[in-house]
């Protein structure tokens, strides 16, 4: 449909920009994201030495994943996916980079409080293109109905068999 893909890589461009801005920018990036890493500490405690916990390389991932996964969307290739990623990502930034309840001045405040609604919208999209097949019947209604029908045949199959055994 031509909605799609024109609204994906729409919806794709802030992501792979920010990623882009992420990686030439990694320290001040990192600087925003320190106080929520600071803040969930003892979680960091209990993941394996293979996880990286460090602010930068964790800012380094996040922008691979912006630009990998706003490059998929914007493509169409596996939108659901990268729309799940994107999510995930939107999610994370959001909450290390835009804290607005936590700023004293007003004017601060209300820009940070603009950026959280934005990536909030950001989200939603980002959910209803992660559910959207493109048309298609989801993988829940191909589920129901083949059980559907598997029931079906299965009744059909024991009326017969009593049909049979009836006649005997």
């Amino acid at each position: 449909m031509l909605i799609r893909r024109l609204a994906r890589p729409m919806l794709a461009a802030i992501f792979i920009y920010g990623g882009i801005g992420s990686l030439r920018d990694v320290q001040s990036h990192a600087k925003s994201a320190t106080p929520l890493l600071e803040k969930v500490g003892p979680i960091k405690e209990s993941l394996p030495e293979q996880i990286p916990t460090d602010p930068e390389t964790l800012v380094r991932i996040d922008g691979a994943v912006k630009i990998g996964a706003g490059t998929m969307l914007a493509l169409g290739k596996f939108p659901r996916l990268a729309s799940l990623l994107l999510a995930g990502s939107t999610a994370a930034t959001t909450l290390a980079a835009h804290r607005f309840w936590e700023i004293e001045d007003q004017e601060q405040r209300t820009n940070q409080q603009i950026h959280f609604l934005k990536n909030i919208g950001l989200l939603g999209g980002l959910l209803i293109s992660a559910v959207d097949t493109g048309g298609k019947p989801s993988v829940g209604y191909r589920a129901r109905r083949g059980a559907r029908r598997f029931a079906d045949r299965t009744h059909h199959t024991v009326d017969v068999v009593k049909g049979a055994a009836h006649w005997k």
